[in-house]
Parts: C-alpha cells; structure tokens; sequence
C-alpha cells in the first residue's frame, strides 16, 4: 500500500473520506474488515490490520462489515501495485476472464504460467487470481440480492457460482449470513432490475457527459434529460440500458432490460469503462497540479475524467472515422454507418433503432459508401478483420508499447489514433498523442508551436498518469479557444 500502518489509523480516527477506497481495516477481535469511514467504534491501534484491497481482507479471513459495505467502496489504487502485469491481470478478472476460462487461460494471455501470476499476486495483493475473482462474484451477487427479486439459484448462475451450495458457502463467508437473511434486509427492487455502480469522488457528472453527448452514435445511444441510454448486445443477448447520476448516493443507476440479466458482469464494466468511475483523481491530481508546465497550461485546473467506452469495438470504428474531421461529421458518419450495416431493433425508446455492426460484418463491407475515402474504409475492413480472427485483441492483456505497436501495425492507425485508442478503448492511463495539434498549442510558450519530441519530453514528468494530463490539456484548450475536444 502507498500509506504505512500508522497512517491509515490515523485516517481511520478521523474517517476521511479521502481515504475510502485506499485500504480496508481488519479488526482482529471481531473478524470483520470495513471502509475508513465506517461509523462503528474506533478499535484500539492493536487490534486492526489494514489491507489494500476486499480480496485481500477476505483471504486473510476477515468478513465484510454489512453496516459500511465494503463491497460498495471504490476500487483501490493500490490494487495496481507495482507490476503491470497484476494491473492487467486484475482488468482481465474485473472484465470476466475467470468467468469464461481458468486461470492457465489468463495466464497465457498475459504471456506467463499460472505459477508465476500466483506468486506475483501474493507478492502485491496478498491474495490470488482465483480469491479476487471469488470476492468480486460474492460482492457483485449482493448487488443482485439488493437490487432485484431474482431467485438465490438465479443469481448463483449470473455471478458465476458452480452449484447453489458454493453460492452459499461463500456468501456466507464473505458476509456473515447466508444470501436469505442479506434479502430479508434488501431495499427491493419492485420487479426492476436497477442497480447501482459506486463511483470514485470528486465525480463531475455533467462534464463526462458534455464529453459524451456529441459523440453518442445515432440509433445506438443517446444523452436524454440528463440520462446516458444505449441499445445493448452481448453474445446472444440483445437489450437496452439508461444510465443516471445520483449525487446523494454518489453512484450511477442502471436500469437493465431482463434480457441482459446473464451479462451483467459485462453491462456494469461498460459503464465503469465510460464514465471512468475508478479514476483516483485525488492521487492523480495532486501529481499533475504540481507540475509548472501543466499549471501555466491550465489556468484552471479541474478535475477530469477520461471517459472509454461502453463497447470497444464499437468505440474503436467511431474514433477511426473520426480521423481529420470534427465530432459533429464523425458522429454523421458513424450514424450512417449504422443505419446501413447494424442490426435493427424494435425499441420504444425514441432515437434507439439499432445494434452496432460487429467485426464480422465490417470486414468486407463497402464502408465507402457511406462517404469516407477508400484508404480509411479500408484500415476499418482490416481493423474489423484482425479483431474478428484474434489477431488484435481489444482488451487490457498487453502493455501499453505492445498495444501501441499492435495499433499501429494496421495501416491508416498513426501516432495520434494509436494513443487515443488506447487512452479510451484500452483504458491505458499513460498514453499519451504527443503529435496533437491541440496538445502542442496548450503548452506552447509566447506563440512558439513545441515539436512532437518536446511535447513528449515535457510529459514524462506526469507518467503514469499521462492521459489525464492530455485531457485537461484539451480540456483547456476548449475553454480557451471555444475548440471542440478531439473525436
């Protein structure tokens, strides 16, 4: 963990919010871990043992406190350690890695053996792959028996649990009480499936969604009255969700069709992966509002997010159609895009028609048709065809330089889309376009237009958190110049 002992029980005597979500307490005389804001009793110095994560709590033998809610709190920064590998392990099992294959799998997929990912888990998290993924299923069914009336045997088989008896087993270890009694002190849901997505503060709703707004692709998904809604499809399963920020509560609403209910894993990543709700934008801050050049560059610093993507190839075909034209003309073209090769559906929500084309379908379509230039129509077919065969794989097992250089293998993908990719489609923190206009300008000095290899100097000062850096850049930019961000 970054903060010693001493200084999480100070934090704890003070319960800082600020501290939620950095490390969990374990009280050894009642065998429960909690928040650091939990309101319990403070427990004498000798008695607790703090931990970087839920997982690692759980390993150790501790229970979640159902008063704080442990499961509710934002994921840690900590959890990234000090190796990228575990980062992109623990994406990987966030994602579902461990739902739909062993743990050789993701080894392999991380380019190791299982035995060398177990120790390096041990190493940082003082847990393994197979506890994490444990923990996170217990959490995330407790979601379920909060938020909806689905039967225990129902949610078992959503969150991934083998047989009923292994659901209660572990939700009995990890909570104190089997799933019963947990119902018996649910809110309900009246028969709609909603649920609740906790969100990392400070959290500007209203600017992840201005981001989002313009660039939503037409007849796949809207920003309505406040709410982010979009047609959903996942395997065989096609549906719709709305999406709302709740300040009191500090999460976002999900409202899901039943028809999604099998992929909810998947639904609640996507949103976490939009509206980049796991962002320490505490930690983060603090490192790049230190920074002169990034504090002469940003009249006004803020507090910014950098929003993915709902669905990763969707979002990667709409970014390389957004190649040297404005937000508004991608967005045309995308919408075009989907009228002419996407999967209509019956919605009763109005501006929701279709599903997005998948990689099987773009692959030899005559994208030019819908008024691009050949050579960009190509890199798209190419694009959809290595995604389509494995080739290209759209998640988060490779490092930033591979994923990078992968990107940039297929022709049409430059410097600048290569990093905006990964930036938003791979969720890479550090990347960073150093070749845009936009960024060069912000951090000029009395007019002087900085190169590439200045920017790119200038940034190594703001790793790992560089991508942050870029959208405050833009962001800036924008307020400066009445610019809109990049596409």
């Amino acid at each position: 963990m970054e903060l010693s002992p001493d200084e999480c029980y100070r934090a704890l005597t003070v319960r800082d919010a600020r501290f939620d979500g950095r490390f969990f307490t374990g009280v050894k005389t009642t065998g429960i871990y909690c928040r650091p804001i939990c309101r319990v009793r403070l427990p004498l110095r000798q008695n607790v043992t703090f931990f970087s994560n839920a997982a690692a709590a759980e390993a150790a033998g501790f229970r979640a406190c159902r008063r704080c809610r442990p499961d509710a709190a934002p994921s840690t920064p900590a959890w990234v350690g000090t190796s990228a590998t575990v980062y992109r392990a623990l994406r990987l099992i966030s994602e579902g890695a461990l739902d739909v294959g062993g743990l050789a799998d993701l080894s392999e997929r991380l380019g190791m053996g299982d035995r060398q990912l177990r120790r390096l888990f041990r190493e940082h998290l003082g847990t393994t792959p197979l506890q994490f993924a444990q923990t996170r299923r217990a959490h995330f069914a407790r979601h379920l028996i909060d938020s909806t009336e689905f039967p225990m045997s129902r949610i078992a088989t959503i969150t991934g649990f083998g047989s009923i008896r292994r659901f209660n087993e572990v939700m009995r270890k990890s909570f104190g009480c089997p799933p019963s009694e947990l119902r018996k002190t649910a809110s309900g849901a009246n028969g709609r499936l909603r649920l609740r997505v906790s969100v990392r503060q400070p959290f500007s709703y209203d600017t992840v969604l201005a981001f989002i707004a313009p660039r939503a692709i037409p007849g796949i998904e809207r920003v309505v009255s406040g709410c982010y809604v979009r047609t959903v499809s996942i395997q065989d399963a096609v549906g719709e969700l709305v999406a709302e920020y709740c300040p009191g509560d500090q999460t976002i609403e999900l409202v899901v069709s039943e028809s999604l209910c099998d992929h909810l894993f998947a639904v609640v990543n996507g949103i976490r992966r939009l509206f980049d709700v796991d962002a320490d934008l505490g930690a983060i801050g603090k490192q790049l509002r230190t920074d002169r050049v990034l504090r002469r560059a940003i009249a006004q610093p803020k507090d910014v997010r950098v929003p993915g993507v709902f669905d990763r190839f969707e979002g990667a075909i709409r970014a390389i159609l957004g190649q040297q034209v404005s937000v508004k003309s991608a967005t045309t073209l995308a919408g075009r895009l989907v009228e002419r090769y996407g999967t209509p559906i019956h919605s009763q929500t109005p501006g929701l028609s279709h599903i997005f084309p998948r990689p099987e379908r773009l692959c030899r379509a005559r994208i030019e048709n819908i008024g691009i230039p050949r050579q960009r129509a190509d890199t798209i077919r190419v694009f959809a065809r290595r995604v389509a065969s494995g080739e290209l794989a759209l998640d988060a097992s490779s490092s930033l330089q591979d994923t990078l250089e992968a990107l940039s293998d297929v022709r049409g993908i430059g410097p600048w889309t290569a990093n905006y990719l990964a930036m938003r489609i791979y969720r890479e923190p550090d990347a960073f376009p150093a070749v845009d206009l936009g960024i060069r300008k912000a951090l000029s000095k009395n007019g002087a237009l900085l190169s590439t290899k200045q920017a790119e100097l200038l940034a190594e000062a703001w790793r790992p958190w560089r991508a942050y850096a870029a959208m405050s850049l833009w962001q800036a930019l924008g307020t400066r110049a009445s610019q809109p961000h990049p596409s």
